[in-house]
């Protein structure tokens, strides 16, 4: 096990073990997360554990392009029943991902620390929330990291049917424009494999991301 120093690194992602674990302990400050992500490293640990870094193989990741938006879905965005805003509320946001229930799950990887430490990112102007209301309720949304030409999802949540995958889903449309290589979805779910996701290898994925490294 790598137990991390004060210095600003991280071993190489070779070295995570068969389940995504690279190291233990540091901080969550703004530059040692920023650092991590750079480097296709993510934390997730829960509330009183030491601080875990992930880089799993293989990434699970959606190209912009490749979002697949259901016949459902479709009407719900023809419908204009829900409206999107983006960082006009990223506390309530993380907020939410935090305490909503999800099935099959008993508690929260997002601490208090953590809220702390995206609070402090979104500061900064790297972390971003998408917001999705319906008349003037908060009914969705998501947070992540922005690193330029690669959005980092963290979470999202839904208090509605569809909120969340209409966040997501205008998520991808927003950055297929702006020509974004990839949103990191980090590790596989059904639902995310439904809106078109799929998964790289870790060397595929830190490719493209040190390849986007040297194009910013």
């Amino acid at each position: 096990m790598f137990f991390l120093s004060e210095r600003l690194e991280f071993p190489p992602v070779e070295r995570a073990n068969s389940e995504g674990l690279l190291a233990v302990g540091g901080d969550l400050s703004p530059e040692r997360l920023l650092v991590a992500y750079k480097t296709g490293i993510f934390p997730w640990f829960n509330e009183d554990d030491l601080i875990m870094w992930w880089s799993p193989d293989p990434r699970m990741v959606l190209f912009p392009e490749k979002i697949k938006i259901s016949k459902s879905m479709r009407k719900v965005l023809r419908d204009e029943r829900f409206r999107l805003t983006k960082n006009s509320c990223f506390k309530e946001v993380i907020n939410q991902c935090a305490t909503v229930k999800r099935t099959g799950q008993r508690g929260t990887w997002i601490t208090n620390a953590m809220k702390k430490a995206y609070l402090k990112l979104h500061e900064k102007g790297f972390a971003q929330s998408y917001e999705v209301w319906e008349n003037q309720s908060l009914v969705g949304g998501l947070y992540g990291i922005d690193l330029g030409h690669v959005f980092c999802g963290e979470s999202m949540f839904s208090t509605v049917s569809n909120a969340s995958k209409f966040a997501f889903i205008k998520l991808a449309q927003e950055l297929e424009e702006k020509e974004y290589r990839m949103i990191d979805c980090q590790l596989y779910t059904d639902h995310l494999a439904s809106l078109g996701a799929e998964e790289l290898s870790r060397d595929s994925f830190i490719g493209l991301l040190e390849r986007d490294r040297r194009n910013s």
